[in-house]
């Protein structure tokens, strides 16, 4: 996503993996696929595996597709599962969504879905975005509301969870609320107003595969992933702590009454 000194929460445990290699263009990029045509070129900042990037591609064949992140590992990935794929006209590269490596308007479309949450200065890379747009060209963000997550049954751990991504976010100079702050940051990035559309969409896990994917992902986030150790690093919790989040994600997930849903905020604005 970026090469500053920005602060992926996330980090790229399998247990992210995991989660990224889940979402397509249908359940991911929903609000964008009325944009796309055949033979557009489209840019997919923050790429990750490539899964949503991969079938980007299969809707605006034959236009040229390029995927970029600034880990070499997922990106090797992401080129493999195209390759895989049979999907010809899309390609990977490392790169800095505060730098795109292209000229002025060179896109059609230039996309990033759970991007600018990261970011500590998302405007600016919105504009850098619309730099590489062609004018009158889309660019589209969706991005998570942490604070307008649902979920049921309550869970104090859960809860505190919640508490804690939102402080270790914090701590990286991120905003875990990126969805509900889309529209103002595209405006401060200088979209026209009158070309600028937002929206809302949800993901949801409540049938009892869902709800124990998702369950026993988040489980080995708090204990695996780089959020666990961003969250000791800045003194926020420690490891005992961090398995009882696991335990209440696990006994979450157990509960077959149990649901989930993920509030996000998209935007589709004229470059």
């Amino acid at each position: 996503m970026t090469s500053r000194s920005d602060v992926y929460t996330h980090g790229h445990h399998e247990s992210v993996l995991r989660s990224h290699r889940w979402r397509t263009a249908e359940n991911s990029a929903g609000y964008l696929l009325p944009h796309l045509r055949a033979g557009q070129s489209l840019l997919d900042v923050g790429c990750g595996p490539g899964t949503v990037t991969i079938d980007l591609a299969g809707r605006v064949a034959p236009g040229d597709v390029v995927g970029v992140d600034t880990s070499s590992a997922v990106i090797e990935a992401a080129a493999k599962a195209a390759a895989d794929a049979g999907t010809p006209n899309v390609r990977f590269e490392v790169g800095d969504a505060y730098a795109l490596d292209f000229p002025d308007d060179t896109f059609d479309v230039v996309h990033a879905h759970q991007v600018l949450q990261h970011l500590s200065d998302p405007v600016a890379a919105l504009r850098e975005m619309r730099r590489v747009a062609k004018p009158g060209g889309v660019v589209a963000v969706r991005d998570a509301d942490y604070d307008g997550m649902a979920w049921y049954p309550q869970s104090d751990g859960l809860d505190d969870w919640l508490t804690l991504y939102q402080e270790v976010t914090e701590a990286n100079r991120a905003d875990a609320d990126a969805g509900r702050k889309l529209l103002s940051w595209v405006r401060a990035a200088g979209f026209d107003p009158a070309d600028v559309h937002p929206t809302a969409s949800a993901w949801c896990y409540a049938t009892p595969t869902d709800r124990v994917w998702w369950a026993d992902l988040w489980a080995d986030r708090c204990v695996r992933s780089h959020f666990a150790a961003q969250a000791i690093e800045h003194g926020l919790a420690d490891e005992v702590g961090l398995e009882q989040l696991a335990d209440a994600w696990h006994a979450w997930g157990a509960q077959e009454d149990g649901w989930f849903s993920i509030l996000h905020g998209e935007v589709v604005a004229r470059a």
